[in-house]
């Protein structure tokens, strides 16, 4: 291994942390003030969650989906020089739409609730709302 690939081995274990940090960062604090918070008497209305959410279980879940992410993004993404807005955007909406149909769709076939419109309307709103700001986090933990 030369000097240079061993540079951009550490560059890419930089990145790919950076790009963890990017998912966590931003997804923890939205999630919590946007379920346990803002919205929190909506989802309680709908009848779905435990009064006492495992919050770990919760971060175990992010940090899982943090790798995966960031670990896809150059891969998915090889040729995108320094671009961060619009393959940022481009990710996000691509995750978006991926987690929107296992935390969204597939919640909502799955589990009793109150309202079914109802619930879709709060995930969708969240999911966008993550992924307009994490995937250009990501991309910029990623730049070249």
């Amino acid at each position: 291994m030369t000097t240079l690939q061993a540079a951009g081995a550490i560059a890419t274990a930089h990145n790919f942390w950076l790009g963890v940090g990017a998912y966590l960062l931003p997804t923890f604090p939205i999630a919590y003030a946007w379920h346990l918070g803002v919205f929190a008497p909506a989802y309680e209305a709908l009848g779905i969650y435990r009064p006492d959410p495992i919050i770990p279980f919760g971060f175990a879940s992010m940090l899982i989906q943090g790798i995966v992410f960031s670990w896809a993004y150059p891969r998915l993404f090889p040729g995108r020089g320094g671009g961060i807005l619009k393959p940022g955007l481009v990710y996000g909406l691509a995750l978006a739409i991926l987690s929107w149909s296992f935390t969204t769709l597939a919640v909502a076939a799955k589990n009793i609730m109150t309202s079914v419109p109802t619930y879709i309307e709060l995930e969708t709103g969240f999911t966008l709302l993550q992924f307009l700001i994490v995937g250009p986090m990501i991309a910029l933990a990623h730049r070249n």
